[in-house]
């Protein structure tokens, strides 16, 4: 597997700007990874947006993938009295020394969630109007909030979550359905820290930075009705269990709507988003020489058919010098997702650049890197993935088939099979998918 590559190795002894040929491809792909994902970290985008410390206490919550970093950029820069409590996902914790780390499942929910929810709203109990909660919330935050409605079980909710999962549905989809079974998403979780004033931070993993659907947007209202949760359920074809129909049709899981006004004097920003990211990158591209273009922060869709697009796209620059020239860097971002059929291993941007090298057939001078900004692309312990133009002979050599691995799911698989998994661990923030496609 590919851990890092030399940053040494990004040049030749000879490069220059003007000379851009000169460049190791999967080196300058992977820097231009590591400098989107630098570009959203909490340390980074953070403490900018910090409020005014409160006349009374400061109480940190929060859930999400980017919650203990966000913690530890709190506390480094927090002037003042300070105690909370985060959850983030299992191995993304982070030393903070005033605000408590609790680590718990994702992308299914378990107990440990469960629990740390639960003593979130404890801790959120007897505040005045004169107190501040400070919420940080990043994507992860749906799974890692495990706090199920009223006669609803986690159980429950582990059920419908794998399920969608595994459906096609897209992120604002499950996280609709979500809110309406959960007791502190869509909003409630800021309604148990009345009267205190709620300070909102969020690292978006959203396409288009809805911030009502971040983590499923546990301290803004939802626009969104039950009637809602129950069409995605009816067009993915997802078998809930019966108490679970019977809260949604019941109308029990309604949550509170945008003008409520016990939302009044709340604040949210959104610190860190996809495009951030991606302008980054393009940023850095020109700085080494190359033509950068942005074709979308938010592109939604089955990941291989999102690639077969983007494979046309580099096509026909190879090809035709259109719509742009080379040399140069094509950038997306977004959040594909992934019907699950086989059995393979495999997250969306595995699967995404496995339909690419499907797509582009070892098309000269095309490489591309697909990974997710979190470091961990879907359950697996890769970010993503590299392609070259020689990925395909090297996969048959080793008597790999890469459209049978596409067909299995098995992204990971095929990946690992020729040694181009990136392994970055855990980077504690996520704005989602991050795809670059370089043409020489």
């Amino acid at each position: 597997m590919l851990a890092t590559e030399p940053q040494a190795a990004l040049l030749s002894p000879q490069r220059t700007a003007a000379h851009p040929g000169q460049l190791n491809p999967r080196a300058l792909l992977r820097d231009l990874f590591d400098t989107a994902v630098a570009s959203v970290s909490a340390s980074h985008c953070l403490p900018p947006h910090l409020p005014a410390p409160p006349k009374g206490r400061t109480v940190v919550i929060g859930a999400g993938k980017a919650a203990a970093a966000m913690a530890q950029a709190v506390e480094a820069n927090w002037q003042g009295e300070l105690s909370g409590l985060v959850v983030t996902r299992y191995g993304h914790g982070a030393d903070c020394k005033r605000i408590e780390v609790v680590e718990a499942a994702h992308p299914v929910p378990d107990e440990a969630g469960a629990r740390a929810a639960q003593r979130m709203v404890e801790l959120v109990q007897g505040l005045t109007a004169d107190d501040l909660v400070l919420c940080l919330i990043s994507g992860g935050g749906s799974a890692l909030l495990a706090a199920p409605a009223p006669g609803l079980t986690l159980a429950d909710k582990q059920a419908v979550n794998k399920a969608l999962l595994k459906s096609g549905a897209s992120i604002g989809e499950m996280n609709c359905v979500r809110k309406h079974l959960s007791a502190l998403k869509g909003g409630r979780l800021a309604l148990h820290c009345a009267p205190a004033r709620v300070e909102t931070l969020l690292i978006s993993d959203i396409p288009g930075d809805d911030p009502t659907l971040i983590a499923s947007g546990p301290t803004l209202p939802d626009a969104t009705t039950c009637a809602d949760a129950l069409a995605v359920i009816a067009k993915y074809g997802i078998d809930v269990p019966a108490n679970v129909r019977a809260h949604l049709e019941s109308g029990a899981g309604e949550t509170p709507k945008p003008g409520d006004a016990r939302f009044n004097g709340h604040r949210s920003v959104t610190l860190a988003t996809a495009q951030q990211s991606l302008e980054a990158a393009a940023a850095r591209a020109r700085e080494l020489g190359f033509e950068a273009h942005i074709l979308s922060d938010c592109i939604e869709g089955e990941a291989r058919e999102v690639a077969e697009v983007h494979a046309a796209i580099a096509r026909q620059v190879a090809q035709r010098g259109q719509p742009f020239s080379k040399p140069c860097v094509i950038l997306s971002g977004g959040e594909t997702t992934v019907t699950v059929r086989g059995k393979g291993r495999g997250g969306r941007n595995a699967e995404f650049l496995l339909a690419l090298a499907v797509g582009l057939d070892g098309l000269a001078g095309v490489h591309a890197i697909a990974g997710d900004t979190d470091g961990i692309d879907g359950s697996e312990d890769n970010a993503g993935a590299l392609l070259s133009p020689d990925t395909l002979t090297r996969a048959a050599a080793r008597g790999l088939n890469a459209r049978a691995h596409l067909e299995n799911n098995d992204g990971y698989g095929f990946f690992a099979g020729v040694d181009d998994l990136i392994v970055t661990g855990p980077t504690r923030t996520n704005v989602n998918d991050f795809r670059a496609i370089l043409i020489t």
